[in-house]
């Protein structure tokens, strides 16, 4: 999972050279390649270090796809339905992440694992038929390597030096919406009393079909009431399901309930950090841009993570829960005060 830490790294590869349907095509053929190559690879200990090789290229060839997408969603897509598009990209992302994961284990349990990766990699190549579209988008066209890296560079400063992109790159390293507990439900889920089968009905399927309604939600919230009242509100209410969820009785159906609205206030969240990040990337050079913020979106997830077992492991369940909703709050409190300073509300004239 490495590898999407550091698509920022590949992201100017993707603005300088090919046009964003030529990326997107290039990154989906890897994708499912690699996906078919792993199907067909024997699972033995000798055999570890070229599966790990060959999961790290695919998720390399994952990050671009995303790439591009996010640039096409930047220069092809109006301002007021960018709050759409990106709940419509985190349905793609959270819920297939479920729904696609649940089908695969289902056919390599029913049929083979090479029925699984096959099955999969077609899929993958039947959403590519999506691009065409699409207008394609290439931020340079004609320009020497000079000229692209210097037109890359004014677009990036002129991003860090606007307050509001400025406050959106910290805002996204903060744990606000992280959603860091649908990567423990399984290990948590004894404490609620839940069953093998009713974890992994929950919190896959289930979880991304109730995560991908959120996402779009979400952007239907974001286009009319604002993508910072969307990314600030749905943080508070996967807040409030958290403390919830701690002071409510432990049991297997509270367990379904709670993972579910977690899930859907999740996606809202999911949805909103994309929102806002659209709006501090602009146009221009966006999948670098793009790139860049979400890579640095990716680290709340991993140190809250890190944070709730930390605190699981040592209080309980309860300050778990609790731990993360008082984080959230404070995080949003702190920064709806610097949003106000950097941008204060107008005042109307007598």
């Amino acid at each position: 999972m490495s590898a999407n830490l550091w698509r920022f790294l590949w992201g100017p590869v993707a603005d300088l050279t090919l046009t964003a349907r030529r990326w997107y095509l290039l990154g989906l053929g890897t994708s499912a390649a690699t996906l078919l190559l792993l199907a067909f690879l024997s699972l033995h200990q000798n055999a570890v270090a070229i599966l790990m090789a060959v999961v790290f290229v695919s998720q390399v060839a994952g990050t671009l796809i995303v790439l591009p997408v996010g640039g096409l969603m930047a220069h092809t897509v109006a301002e007021g339905a960018k709050g759409r598009v990106a709940g419509w990209y985190q349905a793609g992302n959270l819920g297939d992440n479920g729904i696609g994961g649940g089908v695969g284990v289902w056919l390599a349990s029913h049929f083979s694992k090479q029925i699984a990766g096959g099955g999969l990699a077609i899929a993958m190549f039947a959403s590519a038929a999506a691009i065409y579209f699409v207008s394609d988008v290439r931020v340079v066209a004609n320009e020497t390597l000079g000229e692209r890296m210097r037109i890359l560079w004014r677009d990036i400063l002129s991003m860090v030096r606007a307050a509001i992109p400025l406050f959106t790159i910290v805002l996204v390293c903060s744990p606000i919406g992280a959603s860091a507990m649908n990567n423990l439900w399984s290990a948590v889920a004894p404490d609620w009393s839940a069953t093998a089968d009713q974890v992994a009905l929950v919190s896959g399927v289930l979880n991304g079909v109730v995560s991908a309604i959120g996402c779009v939600i979400g952007g239907w919230v974001a286009d009319r009431v604002g993508r910072w009242w969307s990314y600030f509100g749905s943080g508070i209410l996967v807040a409030l399901v958290a403390i919830i969820m701690a002071v409510a009785p432990r049991t297997p159906n509270a367990f379904t309930v709670s993972v579910l609205a977690y899930a859907l206030t999740g996606g809202m969240a999911y949805t909103a950090f994309s929102a806002i990040v659209l709006l501090a990337i602009g146009r221009g050079a966006a999948s670098t841009k793009y790139a860049t913020l979400s890579s640095l979106g990716n680290l709340p997830v991993v140190y809250m993570t890190a944070s709730d077992g930390w605190v699981h492991d040592r209080f309980g369940t309860a300050w778990m829960l609790h731990s993360e909703a008082l984080i959230a709050i404070i995080c949003i409190v702190l920064a709806l005060a610097v949003l106000r300073w950097i941008n204060p509300p107008r005042r109307a004239r007598d």
